[in-house]
């Protein structure tokens, strides 16, 4: 994120970037911002993946150059909890291919690694 040029940031939603300062500030160590964010990007790479599985045999309601990345936000409760919260099209879309969808996520990183891993039920 720290290039020059890159529009990586631009996936993220204010609260987002937000709650990732937040979170590396809590933990004494404000340069970890990008860890916190790469953690919230794997989660939104796992939703689109679980969501493109419920959806098996079936043509995708969005092709994967249109998805507005800011409208899959990963955001926080008072205790630190994961949840994904859906705007815009990326909603519309999904509540017309697969209704009312609970969407259960979790985050982890180490290092340099992050991973997340979406259900959809």
């Amino acid at each position: 994120m720290a290039e020059p040029g890159t529009r990586f940031a631009g996936v993220f939603s204010a609260t987002e970037r937000r709650q990732a300062r937040d979170a590396a500030e809590r933990r004494g160590a404000p340069s970890d911002v990008a860890r916190h964010l790469g953690a919230r990007w794997a989660a939104k790479e796992a939703f689109i993946k679980a969501w493109s599985e419920a959806l098996y045999g079936q043509p995708p309601p969005i092709a994967l150059e249109d998805v507005r990345w800011p409208e899959i936000s990963i955001v926080s409760d008072a205790w630190g909890r994961p949840a994904i919260r859906l705007g815009g099209r990326i909603a519309d879309a999904v509540r017309a291919s697969l209704g009312e969808v609970q969407i259960n996520i979790s985050l982890s990183h180490e290092g340099e690694t992050a991973t997340a891993y979406c259900v959809l039920s």
